[in-house]
């Protein structure tokens, strides 16, 4: 049956076999209830677990080396991360060497606790507990496809097969532990995204009994979105399906595992541990097979931005990722929330006038409360975080191309030379800007305004000034006297006024050049004057000592241009 289009909307049919597709409603039946977590509000971080040495290992072109592994440990490790998935140590002799180089050369902090992975077979348990012989504490994390589908196609088992499969491997495990108190047990009922919620609680719940977990040696169910299937809310109402239906809850600690297949693993992340999860499975910047796994950077700041803390330390995050780009040999997106290297920069004109008024904003509100600009409550339009925050400079934020307006211009030329333009004269050098950009198609940089701003209003013209002099010869009477060559005529000539810059103008009137001085603006670094000269009206601008009298000059030169 096919629908008529709605009259707002003219998009017609596809070609794509869309058909050959099924809804998520279709695939596994996801149990209706009074759903809480809508209305849930996260107020502490979650337990996060970086998997980036395993998971995000295995979706590399080149996996990392002991050397490379190492380094991105190290990293988990000031960052904060108290709980590491350190290898699949039964999967290569690679992952195997580097747990042991941990537990060998004494890496691990007497905080973290290592987390390696096995799947279901007795072989590959015991290569695994050898791996971590020596090690005060680690969790063992055992997995087993479970969904209908994988059952099928890639087991060949039923329901009860893969559940004596799984009790055979988890007692197994058990008897290597033995009363080793430092060894805790995970399980993961993969695909469990596509698993039927009853076989998910029967796996679980047996499981919680075989080990004999409590609640001061919790076993972990880490509940994958192997394949995103659907939107996040029906992820999170399988979470809290879970959650609100595990037995002996208080010695399980709930875990999520969400991959990005659909682009919503943040989401999906954020709406289970509404949902009831406390612990969270990802990799740095999303790294993972196919479109990755949950980003645990983005997670953690999210929940920074607003107001809670994320209990890892993100506070220098262009170490973070070269760190793991370096790890990885994999870049880090430029537009990558928080960490890309564009993410807090602007280049529209709007954006920029809105940021730059909102940072001159915060830095008044800081003062009149008595604070730091880096303590004040931050609220600046398009800075969801202060890039300071995450060692970013404000150089960064604010860049400027073709697309860019006089706030932007305005903001970066004060913060390089310290110029502040008088708000009317932005729009003027504005355009200079854009028509420099314009021609060359490219980013003009900081040094780039600079010599621009230099060219338009600090370069000699039709009228030059040599030797002069100004002083104050009666209060509030100023006196002006200098030679002035104005095409081919030079003469000395001299005028007063209130100040110098109109004792000159009365100087430049005995010349034959009738100048009005509109306004005029004096600051730390440069001073500014707008003069009408024959009907003419210009900007024009001064620096160093004479900055006053450079001003008019300039303006002068600019309006008989």
């Amino acid at each position: 049956m096919t629908t008529a289009p709605d009259v707002f909307n003219p998009q017609r049919p596809s070609r794509m076999p869309y058909h050959r597709y099924r809804p998520y409603q279709d695939r596994v039946h996801v149990p209706a209830g009074d759903r809480r977590w809508p209305s849930a509000r996260i107020e502490r971080a979650p337990l996060w677990v970086p998997v980036d040495l395993r998971d995000g290992n295995q979706a590399l072109v080149e996996p990392m080396d002991t050397p490379r592994k190492r380094r991105f440990f190290d990293l988990l490790v000031a960052t904060g991360f108290k709980e590491i998935e350190v290898g699949y140590p039964s999967a290569s002799r690679t992952d195997f060497d580097f747990v042991r180089h941990l537990v060998e050369d004494g890496a691990v902090p007497d905080d973290v606790t290592p987390v390696v992975f096995t799947p279901a077979r007795t072989d590959l348990i015991d290569r695994t507990f050898d791996a971590i012989a020596g090690l005060p504490r680690a969790v063992v994390h055992l997995y087993i496809a479970t969904s209908p589908v994988w059952r099928d196609v890639v087991l060949g088992r039923g329901r009860d097969e893969v559940w004596r499969t799984v009790r055979e491997a988890a007692a197994h495990m058990a008897r290597r532990a033995g009363d080793t108190p430092g060894i805790r047990f995970q399980f993961s009922p993969e695909t469990f995204n596509l698993t039927e919620p009853d076989f998910v609680l029967e796996l679980c719940d047996g499981l919680t009994g075989l080990w004999d977990a409590s609640p001061d040696r919790p076993v972990i169910h880490n509940l994958p979105a192997t394949v995103e299937i659907a939107t996040p809310n029906v992820y999170a109402d399988q979470i809290e399906y879970i959650h609100r239906n595990l037995s002996r809850r208080r010695s399980v600690i709930l875990s999520v595992h969400p991959h990005n297949d659909r682009g919503t693993g943040v989401a999906c992340a954020e709406l289970a541990v509404l949902a009831g999860a406390q612990r969270v499975e990802g990799c740095l910047f999303g790294n993972g097979e196919r479109t990755g796994n949950v980003d645990l950077v983005t997670l953690a700041l999210n929940l920074y931005a607003q107001g809670v803390d994320p209990m890892v330390d993100f506070g220098d995050i262009d170490a973070v990722r070269e760190t793991v780009e370096h790890c990885n040999r994999l870049p880090v997106h430029p537009r990558h929330p928080y960490a890309g290297e564009l993410v807090h920069t602007a280049f529209s004109g709007t954006h920029q006038d809105a940021i730059s008024k909102g940072l001159a904003h915060h830095a008044r509100r800081a003062a009149e409360a008595g604070l730091s600009e880096r303590e004040a409550p931050w609220e600046v339009p398009y800075l969801p975080v202060d890039p300071a925050d995450l060692g970013r400079s404000y150089e960064a934020v604010i860049r400027v191309n073709s697309q860019s307006g006089k706030g932007g211009v305005a903001y970066l030329l004060k913060r390089y030379a310290g110029i502040d333009l008088p708000p009317d004269m932005r729009p003027e050098f504005a355009r200079i800007v854009q028509e420099a950009t314009d021609d060359s198609g490219r980013e003009a940089t900081p040094k780039e305004l600079y010599e621009l701003f230099r060219a338009a209003y600090a370069t000699e013209g039709a009228v030059r000034l040599h030797a002069w002099s100004a002083h104050e010869e009666a209060p509030g009477v100023h006196r002006f006297v200098g030679t002035l060559e104005a095409g081919d005529r030079v003469g000395d000539h001299e005028g007063t006024g209130a100040g110098v810059a109109t004792a000159f103008a009365d100087a430049l009137a005995g010349a034959g050049l009738g100048v009005e001085i509109l306004d005029f603006a004096q600051g730390p670094a440069a001073s500014f004057a707008k003069c009408r000269v024959a009907g003419v009206t210009a900007w024009g601008a001064g620096t160093g000592p004479s900055a006053t009298v450079r001003a008019v000059l300039s303006a002068v030169n600019r309006a008989v241009r």
